[in-house]
């Protein structure tokens, strides 16, 4: 960090801006959030709201006199208003090669033909049949796996909502109102088509133009069941979004801006470990999924220093809040026996840039503003972003990056927030503590048998498998004492079996 950003005080205009902020956003509906009790920080819940934008919740309602949220359209609703009307064989499922029928009851349940077992949601029956194609399918993507005379469910609901939701888009009509966790399972599901039906990634890279996700002309739609992190994600400019677009794709990426091209300061200084960076780096290399962790650390504001000392990664899936809880309990107890607080958070991006989306700045914004809670004095909070298999990074090594939003201007308080770069102090450790070495073999277990799991016997490239990749990157976070290589190696053999 350069020695002239000690002893500045810019974060008088900070505090003033979020305050700004904070009024704007005191108005808008809220979702309910987890906390990590106890923690003397307001609460922002990564483990449980990775994909779920900020006001955004299950409990948030929106629209003239409070339309339903997006959780409440179920079937029942889609028959009442004559969206769907009920009937023998009207639902259908495809899944690695197996076809399921379904009728669709007066009252909105699912009569499964095969055994007359009845279903109340489309994801139960959705799971169950997956379930028995696949032992080790945890979820269904109900609403994006059955269809209704062909047609995708989540399409009828988006229609419900375009009808009872002013704020939703036409265009929202054509894309999947699936969570990003139901995005990567529907991902998976068509890699495992294409393995039955002998589709190399070779042969997905010669479709023509315009018929695949790759086609960069298609970037601000989705099409139903294709995640977007599998599409080529083009940044753009922070200048070029104009005012805020609720047509725009939230997963669109945005360059960062670094202080000096807006000639302010950084308002505060970071250090980080580089166990801190090689436990994070681990996590994202384990899965094609995102994954999203806690940051612990310390807040001087005499010397405005942010000390990163620890990540706790998030174990548990997107909607299992009873493992988020869980886990979340974990993080508290660490945090409080290590005399640590809340400082960030930190999620990936497998296969794009490690730049933030536009979803990523609102939840950033949301956070900072909760980490600051009422008090008077500054306090940030850091995000880290890690990209382990983007194709444009120069090496095997992730690429991992800092950012933090600047509020928009005073005069336009609903305006995206500005995503910053941030300039860190890299503080190389002596030594792996025992509970890194812990934590990993936990997170090894918890995806061994996931179905997104990284296949790390597989080829990267020509000269290098998937663990020879992930050695790669972490070598250079690695501590230089390497009395805990062969645990390390224990790690690696465990992790290439289990894959």
């Amino acid at each position: 960090m350069r020695d002239e950003f000690a002893g500045l005080r810019p974060t008088e205009e900070v505090i003033k801006v979020q305050g700004a902020r904070a009024n704007a956003l005191a108005s808008e509906p809220r979702p309910r959030r987890p906390q990590l009790r106890g923690v003397p920080t307001p609460d922002f819940p990564p483990c449980r709201r990775l994909g779920e934008s900020p006001g955004a919740g299950a409990g948030a309602c929106s629209g003239p006199g409070g339309a339903l949220p997006r959780r409440a359209v179920t079937l029942r609703v889609l028959l009442k208003d004559a969206l769907l009307e009920p009937g023998a064989g009207v639902l259908s499922i495809y899944y690695l090669g197996k076809k399921f029928m379904g009728d669709l009851q007066p009252d909105g349940r699912i009569v499964w033909q095969e055994t007359g077992q009845v279903f109340n949601s489309p994801s139960a029956w959705a799971t169950h049949c997956k379930k028995l194609v696949n032992p080790a399918k945890k979820s269904g993507c109900g609403w994006a796996s059955v269809k209704y005379k062909g047609q995708k469910l989540d399409k009828y609901k988006a229609t419900w909502l375009r009808r009872h939701q002013l704020h939703v888009p036409v265009a929202a009509a054509d894309e999947s109102p699936a969570s990003e966790g139901e995005e990567e399972e529907l991902l998976m599901e068509e890699e495992e088509e294409d393995v039955l039906a002998g589709v190399s990634a070779e042969d997905k890279s010669r479709r023509p133009p315009g018929k695949g996700p790759s086609d960069p002309a298609h970037t601000d739609t989705t099409p139903p069941g294709k995640r977007v992190e599998n599409k080529v994600r083009v940044p753009v400019r922070y200048c070029m979004l104009g005012s805020r677009d609720s047509a725009r794709n939230p997963h669109t990426l945005v360059e960062v801006t670094s202080f000096a091209a807006i000639n302010k300061f950084q308002p505060f200084n970071v250090a980080i470990s580089s166990n801190v960076l090689f436990l994070l780096d681990f996590h994202s290399h384990l899965t094609r999924s995102e994954v999203v962790g806690y940051l612990g650390g310390r807040w001087d504001i005499n010397s405005q220093m942010l000390t990163v000392l620890r990540a706790f990664p998030c174990r548990s899936r997107l909607g299992d809040a009873d493992t988020a809880a869980t886990i979340e309990e974990e993080i508290y107890q660490s945090l409080f026996l290590r005399g640590l607080s809340l400082v960030g958070w930190y999620h990936s991006h497998p296969h794009s840039p490690a730049l933030p989306s536009l979803q990523d700045i609102d939840a950033q914004m949301d956070y900072q503003l909760r980490l600051q809670g009422s008090s008077n004095g500054f306090q940030p909070c850091l995000a880290l972003l890690c990209s382990p298999y983007y194709s444009g990074n120069p090496g095997p090594e992730s690429k991992i990056s800092p950012f933090w939003v600047m509020p928009p201007p005073e005069q336009r308080p609903g305006d995206y927030g500005i995503p910053m770069d941030v300039e860190m102090a890299y503080v190389q450790d002596s030594f792996l503590t025992n509970d890194i070495l812990h934590e990993m073999m936990l997170l090894v277990e918890f995806y061994k048998s996931a179905p997104d799991l990284v296949r790390f016997q597989e080829p990267w490239n020509q000269e290098h498998t998937y663990l020879d990749k992930l050695k790669i990157s972490l070598a250079s976070r690695t501590p230089k004492d390497q009395g805990l290589c062969q645990v390390l190696e224990q790690v690696y053999g465990v992790l290439k079996q289990g894959s």
